[in-house]
């Protein structure tokens, strides 16, 4: 079975296609476990949590899993929100970034999560996926 918006919708949020919040306005518990393909439709993993700047009340990256096996050896990365899109067709995310380049974007594992907030910090990532650094 697919995990995806619709069928993590457990308020029937997206049961009608006539109306309801989305895909301008989406529940985060809905979006969480969504998986993320680039342009080549390449699966490049799924959604784990979102960062939320709470100085803005905007998600400043989306946390990103690939790789492993049952959640064991996977790696992390924080992926700048504005490099993600919502793909509504496929019902899932895409990223502009081909596998061979994720294999060497800035990661993290679990157990040691980088200082998110550190200036020098977000502007490398930022740099690394072509956005714009968070103000």
């Amino acid at each position: 079975m697919d995990t995806n918006y619709v069928t993590r919708d457990r308020f029937g949020m997206y049961a009608s296609e006539e109306g309801g919040p989305g895909p301008e306005l989406m529940g985060a518990d809905t979006l969480l476990g969504n998986d993320v393909y680039n342009n080549d439709g390449e699966d490049l993993g799924d959604i784990k949590e979102f960062m939320i700047d709470m100085s803005t009340g905007t998600v400043a990256y989306a946390v990103l899993s690939y790789g492993g096996l049952l959640g064991m050896g996977d790696k992390l990365f924080a992926v700048p929100w504005a490099a993600l899109t919502l793909d509504t067709d496929n019902k899932r995310f895409t990223l502009n970034a081909p596998l061979e380049m994720l294999k060497d974007a800035p990661g993290f594992d679990k157990d040691h999560w980088p200082s998110m907030a550190d200036p020098a910090w977000a502007s490398g990532v930022h740099k690394f996926y072509g956005t714009t650094d968070r103000p």
